[in-house]
């Protein structure tokens, strides 16, 4: 045995059919396995990238023998088995076979696994991907996620053998130019099988669709275009809009209750709900306007600016995924001005500030600490400039309404601006 055979071997070894092969150069891919041991026999199966450098593999031939002969003549060739010009070193495998050679990706099925490469959540819409996939069935159902992988897509077909033509058709390439946003350039689609065979599509929405069932409820977010990032002029990714503003205060010397928000809010147009909830150690607040318009307006001005004089309960304001606000009526952390106020609340301070200060100090009772008004920012202000006076500190009259609905900063009115609902 020559002495480069005797680094390649070990001779010790019980003869399997099944070969270690090791020292293999980055990403050898099956293909190159094949033609190295095809000489000596059929290969039946092959496993790739074994190890912690991924560097090793092992192959399987039909016939002990064959195996046999590989590790034979290499053993007693002066020229050692090599792949890309990178000696390779061969032993048998204690196994006897390979098995779970092919991942759950590589199993043929009827759902595929599509990996959109390039895109962002919303710049590739489920109806692309519909028409796409289309092209070669009836697609039962698609449901759309993000994972660390990026955006991906699954998708139903009825049976595997067209699930297959679509995934050999489109792997590895390109949705259509035309299909896509101006500031994409091209988007490859990575597909594999799922391990799915019915998907569990609970509604209608612009992540996910069932074809097959007409009478699916439909999520309020499917609306044509809704939560779809439009692009700006300059081919830039704009931030959607929403009827419902979430609020972050931050440096809360304060407390800020569901009037101070009610107050500060209804300056630029009716206000329909609020809720107040801490996370992750914070205070914030849902704020829920007829239309994206109104709410627009109001984060435009409010966005930076401080509650109370002093730079105290700073508002950070983005734009929530929520359409419609489920609350209950009345709380000390929720408020729905869609309902009618009833009376006897009013009168016992069961919603204190809303509308106009309290009457209670007129009949002979302690006065309820009214709320601090809000006058609409004037133009010409900057972020983190203070509009209210602190709590002992009011800055209005007896009589004075707490808010001023339908106006802008600088008072000017807003157009067409329904009144309160209830009101």
């Amino acid at each position: 045995m020559s002495g480069s055979g005797q680094s390649q071997f070990r001779c010790t070894q019980t003869p399997s059919k099944v070969l270690h092969l090791r020292n293999l150069p980055w990403e050898c891919n099956e293909e190159e396995l094949v033609e190295l041991c095809k000489p000596f026999g059929k290969i039946v199966n092959t496993k790739c990238d074994v190890g912690t450098n991924r560097n090793q593999a092992f192959v399987e031939f039909v016939d002990l023998s064959q195996a046999i002969n590989m590790v034979s003549y290499y053993a007693s060739s002066s020229e050692p088995a090599q792949i890309r010009g990178k000696t390779v070193y061969i032993q048998y495998s204690n196994r006897h076979e390979i098995v779970n050679n092919k991942s759950p990706g590589d199993v043929p099925g009827n759902v595929l696994l599509v990996t959109i490469e390039g895109v962002e959540a919303g710049d590739v819409s489920i109806d692309v991907i519909h028409l796409v996939f289309s092209a070669f069935g009836f697609v039962h159902k698609i449901a759309t996620f993000e994972k660390a992988a990026g955006f991906q897509a699954l998708i139903q077909y009825s049976d595997v053998q067209t699930a297959s033509t679509a995934r050999d058709s489109l792997d590895g390439r390109s949705i259509p130019r035309y299909l896509l946003p101006s500031h994409l350039n091209e988007c490859q689609l990575r597909i594999s099988y799922s391990a799915h065979t019915d998907l569990n599509i609970k509604f209608q929405s612009h992540r996910s669709r069932d074809y097959t069932n007409p009478y699916l409820p439909v999520n309020p977010t499917a609306m044509e275009g809704f939560l779809q990032p439009a692009v700006g002029p300059d081919g830039k990714k704009k931030e959607f809009e929403s009827n419902v503003l979430l609020a972050s205060i931050e440096n809360m010397q304060y407390a800020i209750t569901v009037d101070v928000l009610h107050t500060v809010f209804s300056s630029f147009g009716t206000v329909q709900k609020i809720a107040i909830f801490e996370k992750n150690g914070g205070t914030q607040a849902l704020i829920q306007y007829p239309e994206s318009a109104t709410a627009a307006a109001a984060k435009d001005a409010l966005e930076g600016h401080c509650i109370y004089e002093g730079g105290y309960c700073k508002l950070h304001l983005s734009y929530s995924r929520h359409t419609d606000l489920n609350v209950k009526a009345y709380t000390d952390k929720s408020r729905d001005y869609t309902i009618q106020v009833p009376l006897p609340m009013q009168q016992t301070g069961g919603v204190p500030g809303v509308g106009y200060a309290s009457s209670s100090a007129a009949q002979g009772q302690a006065p309820v600490t009214p709320v601090s008004s809000w006058d609409p920012p004037p133009a010409g202000t900057f972020s983190g400039q203070a509009y209210m006076s602190a709590p002992g500190n009011p800055q209005m009259g007896g009589t004075r309404p707490l808010h001023q609905p339908n106006v802008f900063p600088g008072g000017v009115s807003f157009p067409s601006q329904p009144r309160y609902y209830g009101s």
